[in-house]
């Protein structure tokens, strides 16, 4: 009975600990994958501990009990193939091309997800038959007095130990794909998650021993649970500074923003009233001819103030912006099927490598096509006429935990005093130019928590970097 209740209590361990992160994580898929994955592992072990329960309960209600709670193990299968799904969805491992990655989606897809389901349905059942477990007989642990049930099991139990080895390959699985998360928090969690997964099935596999007992599993879960708790921990908290960090200066800049537009509101109230008595003066006939031409000047100026107020509003008015799970390699191939044409009549090449495939991020697709398209117009319009050489270059890369898209031409520079203002509003260098392309780019890079800026420039060309987070700003996992 004791020991029952030990292993039972062991048992709790992983889903305590799948609580918490369903807790913190609310509304995310792979947590949800995660503590299904823990109640597998919990059932597993009040599967275990109902065979200590000898002298406490008939031998034919254990018998029951073992049966009933073996979906624990049986549907860890389909759980395990859920969780590689979504982590292959959701959170775009690379693969070196994309045949793998097609294959890898079309082995991993909601059809055989369902076919998976009905075949654990059927192994389980078969464990309700003599074909899958006959009965129970008494077994007494190696160099020990202590007595417990043991399955003696029918001629189709391969079937459930084929069946529950499908686990570990899926572990594994997920070990070699994590290697191609981007989220390095994520990538290390998972592959500590599923390493020690795998030693913990290890431990379940020794089960089958009727010497050895159906304790050391237990000490397998103890393993796992430890270090998870350890990886989970690191992990929320490496994430939690890194994101508070980011929200800190998106604060900063919607703080400024509001400021912005409070001054502009006020700055419209009184150009009304200016413009009001101006009319009203150049109504006026007694006004001398030199009044009435300084009146017009202020009419002028005015309009030209109220012409800026309302650029300035519509840059400063779209602040909430839709993120979704989308490719950046398809938006910057979209970004350079726009500006096709302005290319072409420029006499500018344009070269994009797709290093990762697919190259996935939480953005908005719309925003962040149209800061592609800014950054490669602006580039192919600095590349003067006189230069042999005209081409534009965009690469991506990976670092830590971020995205850098690097867009460089072959144009005259910016001198580097200059670096920063170029993203200031209403500033530009050509003539025809309104100079809110750079600082709307900025804006939407800003919004999602990124960054924009001039990595390196001289009289070679200029090179324009984007940085990127990985995760999803709302759900981490």
């Amino acid at each position: 009975m004791i020991t029952s209740l030990f292993i039972i209590t062991i048992g709790l361990l992983p889903i305590v600990l799948a609580l918490n992160v369903l807790r913190i994580y609310k509304g995310s898929e792979l947590s949800i994958a995660l503590l299904l994955f823990m109640l597998s592992i919990f059932l597993w072990q009040i599967d275990i501990a109902v065979l200590y329960l000898k002298g406490v309960l008939p031998e034919e209600m254990i018998l029951l009990l073992f049966r009933l709670f073996r979906m624990g193990p049986t549907f860890a299968v389909p759980v395990t193939f859920y969780l590689t799904f979504l982590i292959i969805k959701k959170h775009a491992p690379t693969f070196k091309n994309a045949t793998s990655y097609k294959l890898i989606q079309s082995l991993f897809n909601h059809k055989i997800f369902s076919v998976l389901v009905i075949w654990s349905v059927a192994v389980y059942l078969l464990n309700w038959t003599t074909l899958g477990i006959d009965h129970l007989r008494i077994v007494t642990v190696y160099n020990s007095e202590l007595q417990l049930y043991f399955p003696v099991y029918g001629k189709l139990h391969f079937l459930y130990i084929l069946h529950t080895s499908l686990v570990l390959f899926l572990l594994i699985f997920v070990v070699i794909i994590s290697n191609g998360i981007q989220n390095q928090y994520l990538k290390s969690f998972l592959k500590t998650f599923s390493l020690c997964a795998i030693l913990l099935f290890v431990t379940g596999f020794l089960n089958f021993t009727p010497g050895t007992g159906a304790v050391i599993s237990s000490f397998g879960v103890i393993i796992f649970t430890s270090i998870i708790i350890f990886s989970f921990v690191r992990m929320n908290t490496l994430m939690t500074v890194k994101y508070n960090r980011l929200v800190e200066r998106q604060k900063k800049l919607d703080y400024t923003g509001d400021i912005a537009t409070s001054l502009i509101h006020e700055v419209r109230n009184n150009l009304q009233i200016v413009k009001a008595y101006s009319k009203l003066l150049h109504k006026n006939k007694t006004l001398l001819k030199q009044d009435r031409d300084m009146v017009g000047m202020i009419r002028t100026a005015t309009q030209q103030l109220e012409d800026l107020t309302s650029s300035y509003s519509e840059f400063l008015s779209d602040k909430t912006i839709t993120f979704h799970l989308s490719d950046l390699n398809g938006m910057i191939n979209e970004a350079i099927d726009i500006t096709n044409e302005l290319l072409r009549e420029n006499n500018v090449k344009i070269s994009f490598e797709e290093k990762y495939k697919p190259l996935k991020a939480y953005c908005s697709e719309v925003h962040l096509k149209q800061v592609f398209v800014n950054l490669i117009k602006n580039s192919c319009e600095s590349i003067s006429a006189d230069k042999d050489r005209r081409e534009i270059v965009i690469n991506t890369n990976i670092i830590g935990d971020q995205i850098t898209i690097d867009v460089t031409d072959t144009g005259g520079g910016i001198p580097i005093e200059r670096w920063e203002s170029i993203f200031d509003p209403f500033i530009s260098s050509k003539t025809s130019g309104m100079g809110v392309g750079l600082p709307f780019s900025r804006k939407i890079i800003f919004e999602h928590r990124g960054e924009l800026k001039v990595y390196k420039s001289n009289n070679k060309g200029t090179t324009f970097r984007i940085v990127l987070p990985q995760y999803e700003f709302s759900d981490y996992l």
